[in-house]
């Protein structure tokens, strides 16, 4: 499932063995103090309930009044729906250094995907737990936590006017005209698993989507969400590294802004 157009803001915990980072590492922008005993600890489930207690408030692994998921690897998706689907909250994982909301506890939301509940893969089922079977609202105080960790995707802002009136900003079609073959083309590798080009095709498409929002011409969420689709439909397994591709991309694109030719009336 497609978060973003949902409305879905779900947690991904896992409980996967790795080492386990520095305790600065664990929450990131809350320093755990030396004295707080960590033995034990070992994957999301546990940063997941230290948050919560830090904020005095209920683990969201334990939250019967919506929808979780038991995943075949022994995580736990945990459902929530965004009340307020004007703020729009970006996908991350827990293991990021730029944007994390605790290790090992993902976020998937606008340009992430989810597996749906009941599906049935060659690494087991996706098992709802619980009688919930609908995702409830984003608790107040996670929404405060996605805040703060910066989840919440910036507007972008409103492009200034031309310095010379002899030029004119190209119409918004000729900007999607320019950047809808290339997400074509990123679609095209679905045909194939490999030897197609799928990474520098979705890296030229998101750099040129990246030129497009730097001048005014795209939207950059609704850019990335489009990337997103394209690379989920040609490689739904690679997930966290097509957003990877399509994050640096826009980034690097947005800082070289270009305009598309006008087409001739």
């Amino acid at each position: 499932m497609s978060c973003g157009p949902a409305h879905l803001v779900v947690l991904d915990v896992d409980a996967h063995a790795a080492q386990i980072p520095h305790r600065d590492r664990l929450l990131p922008g809350i320093p755990i103090p030396d004295q707080v005993n960590l033995d034990g600890l070992a994957s999301g489930f546990d940063t997941l309930a230290l948050l919560a207690a830090y904020r005095q408030q209920q683990d969201p692994a334990q939250d019967d009044t919506t929808l979780r998921v038991r995943t075949p690897s022994g995580g736990l998706h945990i459902w929530y729906l965004n009340p307020e689907p004007q703020v729009r909250y970006r996908s991350s994982t827990g293991s990021s250094p730029k944007t994390a909301l605790a290790w090992q506890v993902d976020v998937r939301a606008h340009g992430g995907y989810i597996v749906a509940p009941a599906t049935r893969t060659s690494a087991g089922v996706y098992t709802p737990l619980g009688s919930v079977r609908e995702p409830a609202p984003l608790p107040a105080w996670l929404a405060a936590e996605l805040t703060r960790t910066g989840h919440v995707i910036q507007k972008p802002p409103v492009p200034g006017p031309l310095r010379h009136s002899s030029r004119r900003r190209p119409r918004t079609g000729a900007a999607q005209a320019l950047l809808q073959p290339l997400i074509e083309t990123v679609r095209e590798c679905a045909a194939h698993a490999e030897g197609t080009g799928f990474t520098e095709k979705l890296n030229r498409a998101a750099y040129t989507a990246g030129g497009l929002v730097g001048a005014g011409h795209l939207n950059q969420a609704e850019a990335r969400q489009e990337l997103a689709e394209a690379a989920y439909y040609a490689r739904p397994r690679q997930t966290r590294r097509s957003e990877t591709i399509i994050d640096a991309a826009l980034s690097a694109g947005a800082s070289r802004p270009f305009h598309p030719k006008d087409s001739h009336e």
